[in-house]
C-alpha cells in the first residue's frame, strides 16, 4: 500500500524533517507540498537539502485540489489557520496529522485564553485524539484526525506519567525545568532568536505563561486520572536543536533512585521509542533521532526525572509519522528506527 501525503505550510523546520523521513518511508509517497505563497517555489529553494531528492513545487492548493492528490494530509499551519481547513479536509475524505496546537487542548475555554484566539473548530475538541503513542496508542489506530503532540510536552509527559499512574508522586506542586534549542521557535525570523542575540547567551521566556502548560497538565491527569498542577518554565539554549526536561515531584511514600528507575522502565518495556537509562541524559545522544532517553533520580524529599528529546523529531515530525504508521497500520518503527 503507497498513501499519497500532503505537507501543509512546507517552508518552515517541521515540514523539512518530514520530508526528510517520508522520503525514506515503503508506504508514503508525497504527493503535494503547499505554501501561501503564489510564487510556486521548487522546493529545493526553499529547503536545499531536498535538492534532487523530492521533485515538487509549493503550491498554494485549494482542498479540493489536495483531496485529488493525497490521502493524507500532514499539517504544519500556525494555530487557527489550522483549524480552519482541518473540517474541509475531513468532509472530503482525507486523513490529518495536526502539528499545530489546535486540537490537542479539550477545552475550547482553555485553548482560548492560552491562544488568545476564538477556535474555528471547537466541536472536535472534546474527542480529539492526542497522539502519544506511549500513552493513547489504540486511539490512535484507524483514528481520522490526530493531534501531535508539543515538543516540551512530550518530554515531561514521558517523563512524569509512569510515576504518576504508579501513584509514586504527588499530582500537585510538579515543576517542568525545560531547555531548548533555537530551532523551537520556528523559522520565521524573531529578534530573540536572531543569532547576535542568542548566541552566548541562556535565558529563560513564557514564565508563567507558556502555552504547553495546559497541555502538560491534561496530558497528565489523563494518564493519572487526578488534578494536576505544573509550574512550567522553558528556556532558550544557543544549540540548534534538542529539549532536555529536569521535572521535579514530591513523592507519596519513601522511595530510592532504583525503585524510580525501575517503574519507568517496566512501563516502557516495549516502546520502541523510549530508552530508560542508568547515566545522565544529553540531547546530542537523541539528535536526529525519534527516541527519548529518560532517567531518575531521588534527592532529598524530591523525584526528579529528566527526559531529552530532539525537538524537531521526537517533538514534533518523528511523532508525526511514529502516527501516520498507526493510523495506517504499518510497522510503527517504519522510516523511524535507526
Amino acid at each position: 500500500m503507497t498513501v499519497r501525503v500532503g505537507i501543509l505550510g512546507a517552508t518552515g523546520y517541521t515540514a523539512l524533517e518530514l520530508a526528510r523521513i517520508l522520503l525514506r518511508h515503503s508506504g508514503a509517497q508525497i504527493t503535494a507540498l503547499t505554501t501561501r505563497q503564489d510564487d510556486r517555489p521548487h522546493v529545493s529553494a526553499i529547503h536545499p537539502q531536498l535538492t534532487g531528492r523530492l521533485d515538487l513545487h509549493l503550491e498554494n492548493l485549494s482542498l479540493d485540489e489536495l483531496a485529488e492528490r493525497c490521502d493524507c494530509i500532514f499539517g504544519c499551519l500556525p494555530h487557527a489557520a489550522s483549524a480552519a481547513v482541518v473540517p474541509g479536509l475531513l468532509e472530503r475524505g482525507l486523513k490529518v496529522v495536526d502539528l499545530s496546537a489546535d486540537y490537542r487542548l479539550r477545552d475550547v475555554a482553555v485553548y482560548e485564553k492560552w491562544y488568545g484566539e476564538t477556535h474555528p473548530d471547537p466541536s472536535r475538541l472534546p474527542n480529539s485524539v492526542y497522539g502519544l503513542p506511549e500513552l493513547f496508542r489504540d486511539s490512535i489506530k484507524g483514528a481520522n484526525l490526530i493531534a501531535n503532540p508539543g515538543c516540551y510536552p512530550t518530554s515531561a509527559t514521558l517523563a512524569l506519567a509512569p510515576l504518576l499512574k504508579a501513584g509514586m508522586i504527588q499530582s500537585t506542586d510538579i515543576l517542568v525545568d525545560s531547555k531548548s534549542g533555537v530551532s523551537g521557535a520556528g523559522r520565521t525570523p524573531k529578534m530573540g532568536t536572531l543569532y547576535p542575540e542568542c548566541n552566548e547567551s541562556f535565558s529563560a521566556y513564557g514564565v508563567g505563561t507558556h502555552r504547553h502548560t495546559p497541555e502538560i497538565e491534561q496530558n497528565l491527569e489523563q494518564a493519572s486520572g487526578q488534578k494536576c498542577s505544573v509550574i512550567f518554565t522553558p528556556h532558550l539554549v544557543p544549540m540548534d536543536r534538542g529539549i532536555l526536561s529536569t521535572c521535579y515531584a514530591k513523592p507519596t511514600r519513601p522511595i530510592t533512585t532504583a525503585e524510580a528507575i525501575a517503574t519507568l522502565r517496566e512501563f516502557y518495556a516495549d516502546e520502541p521509542f523510549v530508552q530508560v537509562i542508568d547515566g545522565l541524559p544529553a540531547t546530542k545522544s537523541v539528535s536526529y533521532t525519534n527516541y527519548c532517553h529518560l532517567t531518575a533520580r531521588v534527592v532529598n524529599d524530591r523525584v526528579i526525572v529528566i527526559a531529552v528529546i530532539d525537538n524537531l523529531i521526537k517533538g514534533a515530525s518523528g511523532a508525526a509519522v511514529q502516527n501516520f504508521n498507526l493510523m495506517y497500520d504499518f510497522a510503527e518503527t517504519t522510516a523511524l528506527a535507526d
